[in-house]
């Protein structure tokens, strides 16, 4: 028994090995294969690489990060200047899904005069601002299409006449106006400012009529408070932004304060 033992067991020892060395050359042959698979995945990624897309944090970052609150972004003695006698000397603003990048506020009133007739103003300011993004590119690109977009429908309002547009030289980086006459109860007067300030484009609309024997507006007058209140909004871009980096910037300040005190001086070591 214990000799039929013995011999079992360097029976089943040789039997053993060819199974060992079988899987040894399994796992060399798959070794090689999957380097040689390796390597042609690094060579393939490698010359995808050139024609990837750019990442979001590679594109120029937009200069603004906000808007101002749209009914303040004039102010409140230029209201009272060009749009006397407002129905809402605070302006109506638009409903938004987010205000940091598309608002809108309008002002209108009629001034009346007794004997010498009325006049009345309406005057809407819209701004849009827009991101960076890689699928679509840098937002100040995005904000340049956009403004060549409501410089032509500016000049292709339906029922306008003598339309005229001209470059606004000192409104942003890049500023049209467009002004024109419409005929609906009543002769108005109407003048468009467009402009773009880096990321952000504004759309400055005002008009004016006169009634019941009123002297008609001058048009020249309405544009030049069209461009000086635009030149305003540009301005309250700038100042909203500016506002907004302290605000970023004091919490890492707070934070770098507060780790000095978690930890002990060296004086005290």
């Amino acid at each position: 028994m214990h000799r039929s033992a013995s011999r079992l067991t360097r029976v089943l020892a040789c039997a053993a090995v060819p199974v060992i060395l079988t899987v040894a050359g399994c796992s060399s042959d798959s070794g090689e294969k999957s380097g040689a698979g390796s390597g042609k995945k690094s060579g393939a990624s490698s010359s995808a690489e050139p024609s990837a897309k750019p990442s979001k944090e590679a594109l120029e970052k937009a200069v603004y990060a906000t808007l101002p609150e749209p009914c303040k972004a004039v102010a409140a003695k230029t209201i009272e200047t060009i749009v006397p006698k407002a129905k809402d000397a605070n302006g109506t603003a638009a409903k938004s899904n987010d205000l940091t990048s598309r608002a809108t506020c309008t002002w209108n009133g009629l001034d009346e005069a007794g004997l010498k007739g009325s006049q009345y103003r309406w005057l809407s300011i819209s701004l849009v601002r827009y991101d960076s993004l890689a699928s679509v590119g840098t937002g100040s690109k995005r904000a340049e299409d956009e403004y060549a977009k409501q410089v032509e429908k500016a000049k292709a309002v339906e029922g306008a006449e003598n339309v005229k547009p001209e470059e606004a030289g000192g409104i942003g980086d890049q500023a049209t106006s467009v002004t024109f006459t419409t005929k609906k109860d009543g002769d108005f007067f109407n003048t468009s400012v467009i402009a773009r300030a880096h990321n952000v484009v504004i759309t400055l609309d005002y008009n004016g009529t006169a009634y019941e024997g009123a002297a008609a507006p001058d048009q020249a007058k309405l544009l030049q408070d069209a461009i000086a209140a635009t030149k305003e909004t540009v301005a309250s871009v700038a100042a909203a932004n500016e506002a907004k980096q302290p605000e970023q910037s004091a919490q890492p300040e707070q934070s770098a304060s507060a780790s000095p005190s978690s930890s002990p001086s060296p004086s005290n070591s």
